[in-house]
């Protein structure tokens, strides 16, 4: 075969010197027909060069063709990086000019277009060589002008031009940002704007053209961070979605729409289009033929697309108003987990005022919710949808006059089960479902501090857990948690309070130790909670006994109390509000008529000099 090869490339040879178009045209086909990588050897460069320059289209054609089939190495792309070379290519590329049928000439014009095409996209593939010399040249604006060509694809011909066409557009803008951005300057969005509208009178029977048409977008999208689209542009692509049959064009303007709902006014725009609602209903349609991983791959897309829509604010409340609130509780019934998650993703987005929440509630969209977590709320489950049935329940019980019926439908014994499943997203709002609902509950909180191994689990998280998240929210909870039960007491009632819940928090090993840990919180927020947290403590705990009071001190300074609040006055000192310091004042103060260990402890740590050094104190004083 070499051999062969070798009387190939010298017979070549001989016919570009002779520029015999006739002794030319069967070799070139011999080597475009040959396997591509027995050409690498060879340099045939500038003989290809000399016959591009025949005023032969047949010989032309052939010649590109040829290019087109050894470019597809990387070692014969390197040669053809060459200015010379792809300036005859690009002197030699336009548009066929014709629309349809046409005589033999038109035909040879069409095929010229298509193996230039096929040479030049070959030879920029991966090839920032090749690119930089297009862009220099300012051949991209013949290849962007192509697109000008209103093509026809009922002709087999025609549907190779269409694809090659976009597939050297497509190739060239992977080059860099430099390029894709150029090639924005040159209108080429709008030339491809101009044929997707076309499109849109039969998306089926332009498929081909959609294919090809559809893939630069998404690589324009790729290229350049915040590339937004023309409204009309997004209208058209969700209009085509709403429209194709076609699975592969679907996904293409998906993941397109689904990069331009960054913004939120594309998320508007998509709402008022009708987008979800289109969603909804080609889901319904098709879902029992998702049945292979391509198929759930796009419902997933379709399904994330929804729910991106409903994160922006002005989308949201839109949507509430438009019958996609009443799919989206459907989907709380349906079989297929996709659409379930979907459906209480987007029924927590709705739940973002209080509003919306407190008519979810009273219309009993909760008591579903609920349902369906009682039969999810194990470590077997998916953590999607637990994840997605905690974000949804925690906004809805945010609003005050949700809290008793939300607990008075069993969330709280619906969620403790959770404590086993000790995946960090799902612990997560877990947690902060918990710290939400205890707001301002009293009873609930007191009987929470009262579990022992919610603590326990939650004393465990806030020392060990490597995700800040659940660290955090087991610190808060904690301290919302005491904060609750105790705090809002009425100091007249003659009834004697319940301290249960403070004893098993205190004897609790590390609960303590977690409590003054979280002075040092970078988060001013739990620091105050924190200093809330540990005065209720100390006032109840030194209103005992004198050696129920000691247990307490003594826990505190084996938990270093001292250095954390030298902590938290050095690091924080300068950025405190006026409520922080005042809390850490009746806190300080409190430790002060506690046991003489403890007042050893504070003096240790300078806790008098170092309040003194905080500016609002300082101020509060001199004024």
């Amino acid at each position: 075969m070499e051999a062969e090869m070798d009387e190939i490339i010298a017979g070549l040879k001989n016919a570009t010197l002779e520029k015999s178009s006739e002794r030319a045209l069967p070799l070139l086909k011999q080597l475009s027909d040959a396997e591509t990588n027995l050409c690498d050897k060879y340099d045939i460069k500038n003989d290809l060069l000399e016959l591009l320059q025949l005023p032969d289209a047949g010989v032309q054609i052939q010649v590109a063709r040829c290019i087109a089939e050894v470019a597809k190495t990387e070692h014969q792309r390197t040669k053809f990086s060459k200015e010379d070379i792809i300036r005859r290519l690009t002197e030699l590329l336009q548009s066929p000019g014709v629309q349809g049928g046409g005589n033999a000439t038109d035909r040879a014009a069409l095929e010229l277009a298509t193996q230039i095409c096929r040479a030049l996209g070959n030879i920029c593939y991966a090839n920032d060589e090749a690119r930089n010399i297009i862009k220099e040249l300012g051949a991209d604006e013949r290849f962007f002008a192509l697109l000008d060509y209103d093509v026809d694809t009922d002709d087999e011909d025609r549907e190779q031009f269409v694809r090659v066409r976009c597939g050297l557009i497509s190739n060239y803008l992977l080059g860099s940002d430099e390029i894709a951005e150029r090639a924005v300057e040159l209108k080429l969005i709008d030339r491809l704007e101009r044929i997707l509208t076309r499109c849109l009178c039969d998306v089926d029977r332009h498929e081909e053209l959609l294919l090809s048409i559809l893939p630069p977008l998404s690589i324009l999208t790729e290229q350049i961070s915040d590339l937004y689209f023309a409204p009309s542009l997004n209208k058209t692509i969700a209009q085509i979605l709403a429209k194709c049959t076609n699975p592969d064009i679907a996904e293409s303007c998906l993941a397109l729409l689904h990069y331009e709902a960054q913004n939120d006014d594309v998320k508007l725009l998509l709402a008022e289009e009708g987008l979800c609602e289109t969603i909804y209903q080609l889901l319904e349609k098709y879902k029992t033929f998702a049945n292979t991983d391509e198929a759930r791959v796009l419902m997933k897309l379709a399904c994330d697309l929804i729910v991106l829509i409903l994160t922006g604010d002005k989308s949201m409340h839109y949507l509430y108003s438009t019958p996609l609130l009443k799919c989206m509780e459907d989907w709380l019934d349906s079989s297929d987990v996709e659409l379930l998650t979907t459906g209480v993703l987007a029924l927590g987005n709705f739940a973002r005022t209080d509003s919306h929440c407190i008519h979810m509630v009273e219309n009993k969209i909760m008591h579903k919710l609920l349902a369906i977590l009682a039969k999810n709320n194990g470590t077997e489950h998916q953590m999607t949808l637990q994840h997605a049935l905690l974000s949804t329940l925690k906004n809805l019980v945010i609003p005050k006059p949700n809290k008793a019926a939300v607990i008075e439908a069993g969330l709280v014994d619906i969620i403790l089960p959770m404590l086993e499943i000790h995946q960090a997203p799902v612990v997560f709002k877990l947690l902060g479902t918990l710290r939400m609902t205890v707001d301002g509950q009293e009873n609930l909180a007191s009987q929470l501090l009262q579990n022992e191994k919610l603590v326990k689990q939650l004393v465990h998280w806030s020392q060990t857990s490597e995700f800040t998240g659940v660290l955090g929210e087991s610190l808060r909870l904690m301290a919302w948690l005491i904060k609750h039960a105790y705090q809002q007491r009425d100091s007249s009632a003659k009834a004697p309070m319940d301290d249960t819940g403070l004893r098993k928090f205190v004897a609790i090993e590390g609960a303590v130790a977690s409590m003054v840990g979280m002075l040092a919180s970078t988060h001013l927020v739990m620091q105050n909670e924190a200093l809330i947290a540990l005065s209720i403590l100390t006032t109840l705990y030194h209103s005992k006994a004198a050696s129920e009071s000691n247990t307490l001190d003594e826990l505190l300074v084996q938990a270093d109390v001292g250095a954390k609040l030298a902590e938290q006055i050095t690091l924080n000192g300068e950025s405190m509000t006026k409520e922080l310091v005042e809390n850490l004042q009746t806190f300080v103060k409190l430790l002060r008529s506690s046991s003489d260990a403890l007042v050893a402890h504070l003096r240790q740590h300078n806790i008098e000099e170092l309040l003194k050094t905080i500016p609002s104190l300082v101020e509060y004083c001199t004024l």
